[in-house]
């Protein structure tokens, strides 16, 4: 497919399910961050499609790495994952600029839809 996308969750198990779902739809390149910081450098070297963030994270939060990403691209098509009951935290993001949220625990077909609608 070409697409880079860029996986960004605290939780190992959390990115390896993600990269996993996104790998049997043909996403072949896929970047991984442990947090927000980790993720801002990453965008600025390699310029994903698409960034797949969870809101709760240590170092950097989502909301931030989401407000520096938007910053250096204004144009950068970004996907907040929270958990239930994060409402407001969601709100926000979409405020900043994030085009979608998925909630936790995801559904496989949940998260190609989303990523097939914003990719194209």
């Amino acid at each position: 497919m070409g697409r880079k996308i860029l996986v960004v969750d605290d939780a190992a198990f959390m990115r390896m399910m993600l990269k996993n779902t996104l790998a049997q739809s043909g996403y072949n390149e896929i970047l991984e961050a442990a947090d927000g910081e980790i993720a801002c450098e990453l965008y600025k070297t390699e310029k994903p499609d698409l960034v797949i963030m969870d809101i709760t994270m240590p170092n950097k939060t989502g909301i931030e790495a989401l407000k520096d990403i938007k910053a250096m691209d204004s144009g950068a098509k970004v996907i907040m994952c929270s958990a239930m009951g994060q409402e407001a935290m969601v709100v926000e993001a979409i405020k900043f600029g994030a085009l979608d949220f998925i909630v936790k625990p995801f559904k496989p077909d949940r998260i190609l839809s989303t990523v097939g609608k914003i990719l194209g």
